[in-house]
């Protein structure tokens, strides 16, 4: 299927299916965090890595284990610490003293889905080796470069609330997560059925409902979804807004906002945009697909002032500004 194709309105409709039966797999062992589910979903099939970013304790690794079930992947999770090597990561050689050769021994980082626990608590050189599979899907062992598998994703936490012993994730990292999801405490509602749940939870319940050949053939089902020239001009206008926010009439967000999003940002907008209307059983973009994402894609690529911080203004106020200022086409 090429990009130019159209997609008929069966290959949607089972797409849709699936997706469906995904997310009531998963509600087996997860309560709410709807928009989570949708974004862990929605990534298998733009091979986008996540940042997941909330306190302890509101099932952020249950979830990317629940999505490996339903999706038939391989798991690792790594344990992010200040004293971890970046071998410990992507593997190392291994010198063997009788035929006096050297074998490598492949890290967690060969896997589908690696989980990134407490990502900020590892040092530099962790970070760097990372970014290196996340961006380009290999990682250098020695003196050769090994491909890591062709359903590959990070799926990165870390606790905003506790900043002793951890290390600031690098802007170019940063970058380049597909999402970033922020999670939240459940309501009382939902945390009543966590409660029932709890005793019943179960992850051998949890039904496959997608499998490698499938992710990689939807992969392509994304890229034929058709986005006219409006919806291109209106993401480029969101995106250049966070950048010169005086060209949109938008001069209060200018002393707040110390970098804009990179073009990666328009780029990742438009992915995820296609894969919000397959998600709502469309074979082309609209606006409200392109608002719908706005926020979990550009979050973190708008680099805060100091003024900003000074007065309490985070990166989805200044977004939500720009969605209201912009003229939805």
């Amino acid at each position: 299927m090429t990009e130019k194709q159209k997609i008929n309105s069966e290959e949607i409709k089972k797409f849709q299916e699936k997706i469906q039966k995904a997310k009531k797999e998963i509600s087996k062992i997860l309560v709410g965090q709807e928009n989570l589910v949708n974004r862990l979903l929605q990534a298998l099939f733009v091979r986008g890595n996540i940042l997941l970013e909330g306190v302890p304790g509101i099932a952020k690794t249950t979830s990317v284990l629940a999505l490996s079930k339903v999706a038939d992947l391989d798991f690792k999770r790594i344990q992010f610490t200040p004293d971890l090597l970046p071998s410990d990561i992507i593997g190392n050689e291994i010198f063997n003293m009788e035929d006096k050769s050297f074998s490598v021994k492949k890290g967690p980082v060969f896997t589908n889905l690696l989980l990134a626990d407490e990502i900020n608590r590892a040092p530099a050189k962790v970070q760097s080796a990372l970014l290196e599979a996340m961006q380009e899907r290999q990682v250098t062992i020695g003196q050769k470069t090994y491909k890591l598998s062709k359903v590959f994703l990070t799926l990165a936490t870390q606790n905003p609330i506790e900043q002793e012993g951890t290390y600031p994730l690098p802007e170019a990292q940063i970058d380049r997560f597909f999402f970033k999801v922020d999670m939240t405490y459940p309501n009382l509602e939902e945390e009543k059925m966590v409660l029932d749940k709890i005793e019943k939870q179960d992850f051998d319940k949890i039904e496959k409902v997608f499998n490698e050949k499938e992710i990689l053939k939807n992969q392509k089902l994304v890229k034929s979804v058709y986005v006219d020239d409006v919806i291109i001009k209106y993401i480029t206008k969101i995106v250049d807004a966070s950048r010169s926010p005086e060209k949109y009439h938008l001069e209060n967000l200018k002393n707040w906002i110390l970098f804009g999003a990179s073009p990666r940002g328009s780029i990742n907008l438009l992915k995820a945009a296609k894969i919000n209307a397959l998600f709502e059983g469309r074979d082309y973009v609209n606006a409200d697909d392109v608002k719908a994402v706005t926020h979990d894609i550009l979050r973190h690529r708008i680099i805060l002032s100091f003024e900003a911080e000074a007065d309490d203004i985070n990166s989805d106020k200044i977004i939500d500004e720009i969605l209201n200022t912009i003229q939805t086409p």
